[in-house]
């Protein structure tokens, strides 16, 4: 397991950070951070996605684990892995995706809802399995994907809240994709960037919780 992947399992949130504000996600990056929550995802939905990615990787380097989202082609991936993406995430599964990735070294998270395209994507090379959208089924659908498929690594997008987090966890996430309901937009509007760190630590939080209340169950 790459220390890359390490990082991001270690942390157990993937903030997904998406906004017609591109400008200021560098701001809210440096904020979630600071949170705990260092596996931070920038979407191709924002403008100029790709120089977001470059600011937010001159800015914060090290310190965070940089990936790009909602790449639907193996050229976006390319872009994004150009500009300091460090995995690659997908709504959906694109093997020509998978393969680009691993041509660079980077991680790559397909998207995928049934069991076939899980599997499919795991034995594609995927370092994550993306289960989007996850809010269909929530917690209990999940529980009975990863029941039969225990050795892929699931990690739900959509429907993440800090309602739900715990549950996903005990379901056997190995990680959770959470988007407006911790980089809530009426917050990037507003500037209220303390209120996001705030969120980030409860939701890194949730997941400590979580995995230590599995752990303790055996």
């Amino acid at each position: 397991m790459s220390a890359v992947l390490t990082r991001i399992l270690d942390c157990g949130v993937v903030a997904v950070m998406r906004s017609d504000r591109g400008d200021v996600l560098a701001d809210v990056a440096e904020r979630l951070a600071a949170g705990g929550v260092i596996a931070i995802e920038v979407t191709f939905t924002v403008p100029q996605a790709h120089r977001v990615l470059e600011s937010v990787a001159s800015r914060l380097g090290d310190r965070i684990v940089l990936g790009a989202g909602t790449v639907l082609d193996p050229e976006t991936a390319r872009i994004a892995i150009l500009s300091g993406a460090e995995f690659i995430v997908s709504p959906t599964l694109n093997v020509a995706v998978i393969e680009m990735c691993k041509r660079y070294g980077k991680l790559v998270f397909p998207g995928a809802f049934t069991p076939t395209e899980i599997l499919t994507a795991w034995q594609a090379g995927a370092d994550i399995v993306k289960v989007f959208p996850a809010d269909v089924g929530g917690p209990a659908y999940f529980k009975a994907i990863h029941g039969p498929l225990p050795s892929i690594r699931l990690m739900p997008t959509g429907g993440v809240d800090l309602d739900t987090a715990a549950d996903f966890i005990r379901a056997g996430a190995c990680a959770l994709g959470v988007g407006t309901a911790l980089v809530r937009p009426q917050l990037v509007r507003a500037g209220n960037l303390g209120e996001i760190e705030s969120l980030a630590r409860q939701f890194v939080e949730i997941v400590r919780q979580a995995r230590s209340e599995s752990a303790q169950r055996g």
